[in-house]
């Protein structure tokens, strides 16, 4: 299993706009081979941003970096740093990728 975030520094004032561009995005990644969840995650409130991650699930980091390959990736990501999107940040994304050691699930 594979865990690949990314780590959004979002400039205060604009977390309604950075939650609504993803919850009303095109999602592509469901059908994808290895694909298992995905979480957008809100964090701690710093004085001059709030801090979000994406969290996606794989079955392996082959599968991911398939992905990263593939036609969806490039159709989830065509608009990513554009325009009126990029004020949202302070600074670009930080991306960080596990692989899974151990996964203990309640009984």
């Amino acid at each position: 299993m594979f865990i690949a975030m990314n780590r959004f520094r979002v400039a205060r004032g604009s977390e309604t706009d950075f939650e609504q561009m993803w919850l009303n995005r095109e999602v592509h990644v469901r059908s994808v081979p290895g694909f298992q969840s995905f979480h957008l995650l809100r964090g701690p409130e710093n004085e001059d941003h709030v801090l979000y991650a994406s969290h996606t699930v794989w079955a392996s980091k082959a599968a991911f970096e398939d992905w990263t390959r593939s036609e969806a990736f490039r159709l989830a990501h065509k608009d990513a740093g554009q325009g009126s999107t990029r004020s949202l940040y302070l600074g670009p994304p930080q991306f960080e990728g596990f692989e899974v050691l151990q996964t203990v699930e309640r009984a």
